[in-house]
């Protein structure tokens, strides 16, 4: 049995050339917009920064290509300039051209978003949210087109700053911080932080 788009109950897109050509409702709440000030509009819109929508494309375009599914975490921007970090696994049809067509689901997470007064840099951020996902620093440095020392450094300098002595405790440490609010958790309660199997 098949859903469209608009049947899931969770936050999904569609998309061509990262514009988006369809999405349900969820999305839309999600980022506190209507559907129609959404379709056939970049996404570009709905991050923090222009910079961050080219990185990420970036990034998934390097993972993607010749492969089918991909998965980060990152912090988006609602309509009214909320920021909020969010897990988004995607899936492209056309795996030598991935943004040709594909599809995405996006999850917000319980984790508390930088207001510039944080110790964390949006690169130190970046990294610790692959850090938690289980990735090494070779895999990491190689997403982000930096060297493995490079990485190595960041992570350093972020458990000296937190004040742990391992990565298992740095983990634990980025996975506990406050939640954001209760609009950052799904009403019915059934999510949480982490990876989301993809349903399409």
């Amino acid at each position: 049995m098949r859903f469209a788009i608009s049947d899931m109950p969770v936050p999904m897109a569609y998309a061509t050339h990262r514009i988006i050509r369809d999405c349900n409702e969820a999305f839309a709440d999600l980022f506190e917009r209507k559907r129609d000030e959404i379709i056939d509009r970049s996404f570009a819109r709905l991050y923090p920064r222009v910079s961050d929508f080219v990185r990420i494309g970036e990034m998934w375009g390097v993972h993607l290509s010749g492969s089918r599914r991909y998965y980060d975490e990152r912090i988006m921007k609602t309509a009214g300039g909320r920021r909020f970090w969010c897990a988004v696994n995607g899936r492209s049809r056309t795996p030598d051209n991935p943004f040709a067509e594909a599809i995405y689901c996006f999850q917000p997470m319980i984790r508390p978003v930088d207001d510039g007064q944080s110790i964390l840099s949006e690169r130190r951020r970046q990294i610790l949210s692959m850090v938690s996902q289980g990735k090494t620093n070779v895999e990491i440095a190689l997403e982000l087109a930096l060297s493995k020392r490079t990485i190595e450094a960041h992570r350093a300098r972020v458990m000296r700053k937190v004040g742990v002595r391992n990565t298992a405790e740095l983990i634990v440490w980025f996975s506990k911080q406050p939640p954001l609010s209760n609009d950052a958790r799904w009403e019915d309660g059934a999510a949480s932080p982490g990876r989301v199997p993809f349903l399409v």
